[in-house]
């Protein structure tokens, strides 16, 4: 009985779709590797597929690009289900830091949320954070309900400004408006725990991080609370300053961007690091090493806010318009207005292979076409302010203001409410505020509580830590009521599978694509395994 249908795009290689064609001569559903069904353990190796595993790509090295269709479309007559799985590959990314780095394989359906994905992640324009960076996911489910947790309260945090996954630990900056109290940094350890990592300088708030060459920067600020309608800080030292983290308690200094009072954002582009100003003056700088910044001119003079990488450029929002601006390394572009009733853009997302910002005061997504104007993604609910979205396990999420809620996207104009984070009393402005994926999980900070909260939807294992340049195995693998993730022969993240019963009927298996977007870079050697 055929088990599988082959859709082959009309670029491939006849060597490469030959190939194809032999591999799927093999049984798809067959036993799982002995092996890989033992139990892991920290020094267990990756599986290796049998003879009985279908090759997707042979040995010769495909290229994926921006524009690049999917090496082959495979329809399953069988569920996935509860059954064992297994899938292998060889990749490298595209080296220049000035894309997305999309998908490796996914067999998913997003209204559904039903089926796997396996990809790099590098969320840029989290808020004002690069979240995550160039770190490894593989998730299922079932269209499961999302579980939350309690994270507690950073210190004395009124939020959580800025967010960042950095050697496999989840780093947190505060903004801590009252004297003698000043923002910090502090480092995840466990539910309700936050190890604190000291003040950089004597500002109010730890405004932004990124991860540049391997170290975790961070930028500072002194927030007007009155902004979030809050009473004004008495702290009234100015930030504005960068640093790069070297052990608890000792931060370098990696310059001052005087006279900007606050840094907006911070993300790693084309190598280089480039930060923003919160306030007027209007600024925009690239990093030069040592402390020293260069000024670049801003579009129009506007401020430029959240900062994301994206189809090989940098694109900012704007507190000042309904703009958002596309640079190239050298030049500033602005793109068509987001919308007639926007009069402030904020975070970014990329989801579908397309660029998606929030806005204010209309409280909608607007996702980016192809020529150039922006399309209305959907309010969520009765909100009106977009702030940090993401991307985690194979769906958006956004937070929002004022009632600091946390959505889901469904797929046209539609967002479901998931959870209503911080319920402060007599307060004019509830923040869900920035989002990162760590450990399986997405973390969300809030304002004014300043409490973090962390959900779990399906199941995700993470390899939290920034992968490097070259090639790469990997093999991701449903066995034994487990998920686990191997990365150049070991195990590097497991986590249990939640019995889930995954009803792919119908769905087509793809490489070099998925929910986040397109793959770039090159592949060889892919295979996938199934057991009965």
């Amino acid at each position: 009985m055929t088990i599988a249908t082959i859709r082959m795009w009309s670029w491939m290689r006849p060597a490469l779709a030959e190939s194809v064609v032999r591999g799927f001569q093999g049984l798809l559903f067959a036993s799982t590797v002995a092996a890989a069904a033992a139990a892991a353990g920290p020094d267990d190796v990756a599986p290796t597929p049998s003879g009985t595993a279908v090759r997707l790509i042979g040995g010769e090295e495909v290229e994926f690009g921006p524009e690049s269709a999917p090496v082959a479309g495979v329809k399953l007559n069988r569920p996935l289900g509860k059954s064992d799985f297994t899938i292998g590959l060889s990749f490298q990314t595209e080296a220049s830091g000035v894309r997305d780095l999309g998908d490796l394989v996914s067999l998913w359906d997003a209204r559904r949320r039903m089926g796997f994905t396996l990809g790099l992640r590098d969320n840029t324009g989290v808020t004002t954070s690069q979240a995550n960076r160039r770190q490894l996911q593989f998730g299922i489910d079932a269209g499961t309900t999302p579980s939350w947790r309690a994270e507690g309260r950073p210190g004395e945090a009124l939020l959580g400004f800025s967010i960042a996954v950095h050697e496999g630990r989840l780093y947190v900056g505060t903004c801590e408006p009252e004297l003698p109290h000043r923002g910090q940094v502090y480092r995840y350890d466990g539910p309700g725990r936050w190890e604190p990592l000291g003040a950089p300088d004597g500002s109010n708030s730890v405004t932004a991080m990124a991860v540049h060459e391997g170290r975790l920067y961070v930028a500072t600020g002194k927030y007007l609370t009155a902004g979030s309608a809050l009473p004004a800080s008495d702290n009234l030292e100015r930030g504005g300053r960068v640093f790069r983290f070297v052990g608890p308690g000792v931060w370098e200094p990696a310059g001052d961007l005087d006279p900007t009072p606050a840094v907006a954002a911070l993300v790693s582009f084309g190598g280089r690091l480039y930060a923003s100003s919160l306030y007027r003056p209007a600024g925009f700088f690239r990093y030069e090493g040592g402390e020293r910044w260069t000024s670049i001119p801003t579009p129009g003079g506007r401020r430029v806010q959240s900062l994301a990488v994206f189809d090989g450029a940098l694109y900012a929002s704007s507190y000042d318009g309904a703009t958002v601006s596309r640079f190239d390394g050298e030049s500033w572009t602005d793109l068509k207005p987001v919308a007639d009733d926007v009069t402030q853009t904020y975070s970014f997302a990329v989801y579908n292979g397309s660029l998606h910002v929030g806005a204010w005061p209309t409280g909608k997504v607007y996702r980016l076409e192809g020529d150039g104007s922006w399309a209305d993604a959907g309010r969520l609910g009765a909100e009106t302010e977009v702030m940090g979205m993401l991307v985690h396990n194979g769906s958006l999420y956004a937070g929002s203001l004022p009632r600091a809620e946390v959505y889901r996207y469904e797929g046209d104009a539609s967002w479901s409410l998931l959870k209503q984070l911080d319920a402060t009393p007599d307060v004019t402005y509830r923040r869900a505020w920035t989002m990162a994926t760590y450990q399986g999980r997405l973390f969300v900070t809030t304002l004014p509580s300043g409490e973090v909260w962390s959900m779990s939807a399906g199941r995700l294992v993470t390899h939290d830590h920034e992968l490097s340049p070259g090639w790469h195995d990997v093999v991701a693998q449903r066995a034994s009521g487990a998920l686990r993730l191997f990365l150049d022969g070991r195990l590097v993240s497991q986590a249990d599978d939640a019995d889930l019963d995954l009803a792919t009927e119908g769905q087509e298996l793809t490489i070099g694509n998925g929910p986040r977007g397109r793959f770039v870079g090159s592949m060889k050697n892919a295979w996938i395994e199934t057991a009965p």
